[in-house]
């Protein structure tokens, strides 16, 4: 039901971007706004990884480098039976962590040095399942692509706004309707885009969950970024408030509300819905056994000191 609802806002967004060149420009001016959203898709389809990694300052690191973490991050890729991706750290001192790339096989995983301070081993294991689960279900790709789609909108609005529509047609929308289409367009775009995004956070809760088998972890660490974000600042976040939707939690201040203009769910519900998941897992409580993790355990080295800090980037190396 989730992927049908996506496809239904995905399809949504695509109609107003076509509806909004259509009002601009009749037909032609639908095709050529269609070209257009082709050629900047295409141009984020190869390059929104880098861009994005880039933008937040994220450093790939290898096993050496972070050891107990590229562990970490290579036992769940195997859970999750998808292909190793490599991993990046953000100095960033609110804890937060994305995923990013165009496929598996191309993803990439990223996390603050302020989560690996916070959190301990089972709610990071949390936190990177649920990022796997993004790149299992090619989320990346989709919030790439209508991120793309409802930046075109906002592009051709302010095109329409400034050009008046095309002169000497039916399709000409006049200067109110250039107003209405500079106001309208792009909020619209932005509430669908909200709409998916939110979706695929509830899928990636339920994804890492079933990755880690440690539902209640991933709540603890949810709980936990919540409320670092709302006292930390995220300033290439705050610069670039586009990529907000990547993180697992709003990485904006003052954002926490579940309502048409946030990017995420309220986090208290994504926590109900991961107790309700634990309880179908048939946990009550964080103490039990770790299962599968347990592996990544023995691998990444001493885990009895969580909040043990190396090298000035916490416990994870």
């Amino acid at each position: 039901m989730s992927y049908f609802r996506t496809a239904i806002l995905l399809a949504a967004l695509t109609a107003l971007f076509m509806g909004i060149g259509f009002l601009i420009g009749g037909q032609s001016g639908m095709i050529i706004a269609l070209l257009i959203a082709g050629a900047m898709n295409l141009f984020t389809y190869w390059n929104a990884a880098k861009m994005v990694l880039s933008m937040y300052g994220a450093h790939e690191v290898d096993e050496r480098q972070a050891p107990e973490l590229y562990a970490l991050v290579r036992q769940l890729a195997a859970n999750a039976g998808l292909p190793m991706p490599r991993v990046y750290i953000m100095e960033n001192p609110q804890p937060n962590a994305f995923a990013t790339g165009r496929n598996p096989e191309h993803a990439a995983v990223a996390v603050t040095t302020g989560l690996m301070q916070m959190v301990n081993r089972d709610e990071l294991a949390g936190v990177l399942a649920h990022e796997l689960g993004h790149v299992k279900h090619r989320d990346t790709l989709l919030m790439t692509l209508t991120a793309t789609i409802a930046g075109a909108i906002s592009m051709l609005a302010n095109f329409g706004f400034y050009f008046g529509g095309a002169r000497g047609n039916n399709n000409n929308v006049g200067l109110i309707g250039s107003i209405l289409l500079l106001i309208l367009g792009p909020l619209a775009a932005g509430l669908v885009q909200m709409a998916i995004s939110r979706t695929r956070e509830y899928e990636a809760d339920r994804e890492g969950a079933e990755i880690s088998r440690r539902p209640l972890s991933l709540a603890s660490a949810l709980r936990k970024i919540a409320g670092a974000a709302e006292e930390i600042p995220n300033i290439p976040a705050e610069r670039n408030p586009a990529s907000a939707h990547l993180f697992i939690v709003n990485p904006l201040s003052g954002a926490g509300m579940d309502n048409l203009f946030s990017t995420h769910p309220n986090v208290e519900n994504r926590i109900a819905r991961l107790n309700a998941i634990a309880r179908e897992m048939g946990q009550s409580g964080p103490g039990r056994d770790a299962g599968p993790l347990a592996e990544a355990a023995e691998i990444a080295g001493p885990w009895k000191q969580p909040q043990r800090r190396v090298a000035g980037r916490g416990p994870w190396g």
